[in-house]
């Protein structure tokens, strides 16, 4: 298929002002320049649970983006011939853009989305080849969150101009990429709405504030489209005292996002290629996301 090449002057115009010096990284270049296929090491073996959507009817596959300091490797799927289409950004897990992230590409193009999921971390390095947790810290540990914002920045400006409608822009993710759904929404104007999965929400005891200067709950007063936050009571690295902080900051600033708290929820319980998956709260999240993406203008 030919790529659609309507642009959207705005996010045209931003795309073409990315240049090195926008986002501050220690590595300018890209040292990651294509996907992995399959599922990523650390997280195998895969659960015979897993969804698996098809490519039919639409257009998938990856794409470079132009950003900052080079070309940014990323998925992206939507239907074929589609133009016009409501953006979802699709920020991924801390196990990168692995087969899980393509799939959730997948289910929103089926849904009428154009979906594209950049790789954050390609200037650090990739994780998708790594076996143990630790070992892909030390690349993620890297990452600024400036760097990450104007990274999505790129991706949104390169889907208004291949198909989508930059005024229609939603975003969601998942565990690390969760943390960043919060971050974007204060960051960018044409952010409608976001869905953040299991992100934390209050600075870790790790966090390096060179890199992570700001968290959700230091943003719940600046954010420009209203977030659906979506967590478990029994995640262990989420404690519930940390939702009810967030709770608390956005209702003090008056804000429209919600959270759902699941009563028994794992941390990554939409994950259904891993063992914490619990498919009755996966499914009741994804249909609460897309209603809330519709309500707020991401449809």
């Amino acid at each position: 298929m030919t790529e659609d090449t309507r642009t959207d002057a705005n996010w045209a115009d931003h795309a073409r002002s990315l240049e090195p010096e926008a986002v501050p990284t220690g590595r300018r270049g890209f040292v990651v320049t294509s996907l992995a296929a399959g599922f990523a090491l650390a997280t195998q073996p895969v659960s015979a649970q897993t969804i698996t959507t098809g490519t039919e009817g639409l257009t998938a596959g990856e794409v470079k983006i132009p950003a900052a300091g080079g070309a940014m490797p990323a998925y992206r799927a939507q239907p074929a011939g589609g133009k016009g289409l409501p953006v979802v950004l699709v920020v991924h897990e801390i196990f990168g853009v692995h087969e899980y992230i393509k799939d959730v590409c997948r289910r929103f193009a089926k849904a009428g989305y154009l979906a594209v999921a950049p790789d954050l971390y390609a200037r650090q390095g990739r994780v998708d080849n790594l076996e143990g947790i630790q070992e892909i810290f030390k690349v993620v540990s890297q990452v600024p969150d400036a760097q990450v914002l104007g990274d999505l920045d790129a991706a949104a400006a390169w889907a208004a101009a291949n198909g989508g409608d930059g005024e229609k822009l939603g975003v969601t993710g998942f565990c690390w990429g969760g943390r960043i759904v919060w971050l974007y929404a204060a960051h960018q104007p044409k952010v409608k709405a976001g869905g953040a999965w299991y992100g934390s929400l209050v600075a870790r005891a790790n966090s390096n504030a060179a890199l992570q200067p700001k968290h959700p709950v230091d943003v719940a007063g600046a954010l420009k489209g209203p977030v659906l936050g979506l967590y478990g009571e029994a995640d262990q690295g989420i404690p519930v005292g940390t939702v009810d902080q967030m709770r608390a900051a956005l209702k003090a600033a008056g804000d429209r996002s919600e959270i759902i708290l699941y009563p028994k929820g794992n941390h990554g319980f939409h994950a259904d290629y891993r063992p914490m998956y619990q498919k009755e709260h996966a499914e009741d999240g994804w249909k609460r996301l897309l209603t809330w993406f519709k309500r707020h203008g991401v449809a």
